[in-house]
């Protein structure tokens, strides 16, 4: 029978609990469990697809196609493991899928209410997600007392009820407010936070606590006496300098063996071997690089959050510490901030606000030789840019920015122009992808044949390809079916390279995909050509 964990958020939001979530997965895993993931998002969007980046974040795109919560993508990255359609809802599909119902004559003439029948389609969607688990880790979004998340964690407590409490264990992350004036931890918040739980009928068995300062055995006994937690139920989660660090810190105060016990679960010894290495590789690189990263969102990292995971691992790879400089592409000056780097990295994104800055970083990318790596619109501005300083195509343009332009190297495709409804309606997902023997693309994967994750609607126009291939852009990977342009390659460059998929979608620090993993590889070679022409000057 399946095991389920609850997790739940208490006082702020963004304490992370996606980051505990995924690190329990990692221990649970690393003790031979197999494991579920399941992320509830409470509020009413069907999916974040529409949803501002400011907002909410990156949306995380899975191999079946569904936009995602961006936790969705911790979840791969500390287990190693795809996640699905299934590993993701929200309140809004909750209630879009009862309203169906409720139309087709579903519940035979019965009054639709939250309880029953919101909170069992809930559990229905918990239990789909967990099939065949040893145990399915529930991350409920947002923060308890929320009036949107109540049905999520009703049926939580419903879940205690129906499986059993050996079966169900409810951890809550909460924080620790650390006031600097009188220098002291406070744990009234937490005790409010757990008040809030238990009048849902939700009594906590792990606390994990985010904390500044060392919560010391005095504060974690009040915490227990308080919370009625035991006190070896009571978790310090201290900032680290790393993400990846978490699973180790939790495995020290045997997190993993508390919950083991509390399940009535028997599992093998814990193996991290793997995963310490890989964090001290991490925090003990050879060398160091700059990477500028020119997007629009730059006020806002989590809208970049798998492309700046994804340059860490690249570093891992490489022995090197990437520095992530985020530009701000509507700034004029923007030239003046890429004097120092070792590699450009321009990422995906909607609307035309900063899209000139990014040509322009595309062309100085190109014309200064710095390594280039253009994800989605990276690559499209990339074609832009060639098109109009290259082939001297005068306002060259995509079509999403200028409709009337007189030279659209990028373009809708014919069944894209009479969509109408803006969610879930763009190329979602894997698509194959046959790349060109002996490009750079073929050195990074060592095959032909690839797959990878796209969210875009616009493509590389093909009425302009031979022009711009005979100039001198290489169009290196293609997906066959449509002949749809995916990779473009820059000869007489060092390492310029543009995909129309998202690679950072697919990047694991146990496997740093092999683009991010070249590319920092390419800024590394930069990085030591200056530094050594440094010296002899």
């Amino acid at each position: 029978m399946t095991k389920y964990i609850f997790v739940t958020g208490g006082v702020v939001s963004s304490l992370g609990k996606g980051i505990s979530a995924s690190s329990i997965g990692k221990l649970l895993q690393a003790r031979g469990l197999s494991i579920a993931m399941l992320k509830c998002d409470p509020y009413i969007n069907v999916d974040p697809g529409t949803m501002n980046p400011f907002q909410h974040g990156e949306v995380f795109v899975t191999e079946d196609g569904a936009e995602a919560d961006l936790d969705l993508g911790h979840y791969e990255r500390f287990l190693d493991k795809e996640m699905h359609q299934v590993n993701n809802f929200t309140a809004g599909r909750v209630y879009q899928t009862v309203i169906e119902r409720e139309r087709r004559g579903d519940f035979l003439g019965t009054t639709v209410q939250v309880i029953p029948h919101v909170t069992d389609e809930i559990k229905n969607r918990f239990r789909a997600a967990a099939k065949g688990a040893d145990v399915a880790i529930v991350e409920i979004g947002g923060t308890v007392g929320d009036i949107e998340s109540l049905p999520f964690v009703e049926a939580a407590r419903q879940m205690g009820l129906e499986a059993g409490r050996d079966n169900v264990l409810y951890l809550h992350v909460t924080l620790i407010p650390y006031i600097r004036a009188s220098e002291e931890l406070k744990t009234k918040p937490t005790q409010h936070s757990v008040q809030k739980l238990r009048e849902i009928g939700i009594s906590p068995d792990v606390l994990v606590c985010r904390t500044e300062k060392p919560l010391g055995p005095e504060m974690r006994a009040k915490l227990s006496m308080f919370c009625s937690v035991p006190k070896e139920s009571v978790i310090e989660a201290p900032d680290v300098e790393s993400i990846y660090e978490v699973p180790t810190v939790f495995h020290k105060q045997g997190l993993d063996d508390q919950i083991l016990m509390l399940l009535r679960l028997r599992a093998q010894a814990q193996d991290l071997d793997g995963w310490a290495r890989i964090v001290q590789r991490l925090k003990n690189p050879r060398r160091e690089v700059v990477v500028a990263l020119a997007g629009k969102y730059a006020d806002y990292k989590d809208a970049y959050k798998s492309v700046n995971e994804a340059l860490v691992h690249g570093g891992i790879a490489n022995e090197a510490k990437v520095h992530i400089r985020f530009l701000e592409t509507s700034d004029p000056r923007i030239h003046e901030q890429l004097e120092d780097v070792h590699g450009i990295l321009v990422p995906g994104g909607f609307g035309d606000r900063g899209i000139e800055g990014k040509i322009r970083v595309a062309q100085l990318a190109r014309e200064r030789k710095i390594p280039y790596f253009g994800l989605c619109l990276g690559l499209q501005t990339a074609v832009i840019e060639f098109a109009r300083d290259v082939l001297k195509l005068a306002g060259a343009h995509s079509t999403e920015f200028d409709p009337k332009s007189r030279y659209p190297v990028i373009d809708l495709l014919p069944e894209q122009k009479s969509v109408k409804d803006l969610g879930a309606t763009m190329r979602l997902g894997v698509y194959d992808c046959t790349i060109k023997k002996g490009s750079l693309a073929h050195k990074a994967y060592g095959t032909l044949q690839i797959s990878e994750r796209h969210r875009h609607r616009w493509e590389v126009n093909n009425k302009f390809r031979k022009l711009l291939e005979d100039a001198g852009l290489c169009v290196s990977g293609v997906h066959a079916p449509k002949n749809l342009v995916e990779i473009v390659e820059l000869r007489d460059h060092p390492w310029f390279l543009a995909t129309q998929f998202h690679p950072e979608f697919k990047s694991r620090p146990e496997a740093p995909h092999p683009l991010f993993r070249d590319f920092v590889a390419a800024a590394v070679e930069r990085a030591e050509a200056l530094r050594k022409s440094h010296v002899h000057a």
